[in-house]
């Protein structure tokens, strides 16, 4: 079965201003920035690789306009970063109502042979990067008094084991606790934290870093007999950051058919 027609925008976020992680390229960051301006929000994008996040802004501008989109480089690991999006796009937009918490690493390695420096390189992008912008989001929203949300992306294997992700599925799995605990300290505010958990979804990156023998094995996997789309899990994150989820938070929704 093939991904199905590419969907119009509703409006569904129009007047909205979000920000969204790791959006430079092709995966699911840059998908979910385009689906949020087709559907009428302002949006700023970030990512740690400069020359790519300009590359993405400029050609987003040109095409929905430059007073709605805007770029700043921001590397998740570092506070300072972190920070200065924030303030960026509260300066720069006057109010902030969606955060897409899309950056994180991966990789692939035996846990007898895992260096200290693997694990805590994918922890501290993955899960920590994951609570300093929840934490600047949730600080930012309870301010300014007037709602929002929050959207993590988790992964399957935050669920499932997977050989070769301990130090991954680690991190997935500490962002699902994650979005669950922000979610009951954020409902007094008004503000709902909710995650994707996705399993397979291609983009470039994906395909230089994985053998395409794990490829299909994965793909055979899927209840489709294919991989997603990244547009097809910024359609979830667009349903959970939108009017039509008011009611959900600390929900993780699996975007796959392998969430057990």
């Amino acid at each position: 079965m093939g991904a199905p027609d590419y969907l119009p925008g509703h409006g569904l976020l129009t007047g909205r201003t979000a920000v969204v992680t790791a959006a430079a390229g092709a995966g699911i960051g840059g998908a979910t920035a385009r689906r949020f301006l087709e559907e009428g929000a302002r949006v700023v994008i970030s990512d740690a690789h400069a020359r790519r996040l300009k590359e993405s802004a400029d050609a987003l501008a040109e095409e929905f306009g430059a007073d709605r989109v805007t770029g700043l480089t921001c590397d998740v690991t570092d506070e300072d970063q972190v920070r200065a999006l924030f303030a960026h796009a509260e300066r720069t937009h006057g109010r902030l109502d969606v955060v897409v918490n899309n950056a994180g690493l991966g990789g692939t390695a035996e846990l007898t042979e895992m260096t200290d420096d693997q694990w805590t390189k994918i922890l501290d992008a993955t899960l920590n990067g994951t609570f300093r912008c929840t934490r600047a989001a949730l600080r930012s929203l309870k301010a300014a008094g007037t709602g929002g949300v929050v959207v993590n992306n988790a992964s399957v294997v935050g669920w499932r084991a997977q050989r070769g992700q301990a130090h991954y599925a680690a991190a997935k799995a500490g962002v699902m606790a994650l979005t669950r605990c922000a979610a009951l300290e954020a409902a007094d505010y008004g503000v709902r934290v909710n995650a994707v958990a996705p399993s397979l979804a291609m983009h470039p990156h994906l395909a230089k870093v994985t053998s395409p023998e794990l490829l299909a094995e994965l793909t055979e996997k899927e209840a489709f007999g294919r991989y997603a789309e990244p547009w097809e899990i910024a359609n979830v994150i667009v349903f959970l950051a939108s009017g039509y989820s008011s009611y959900m938070t600390g929900e993780v929704v699996a975007v796959s058919s392998q969430h057990a």
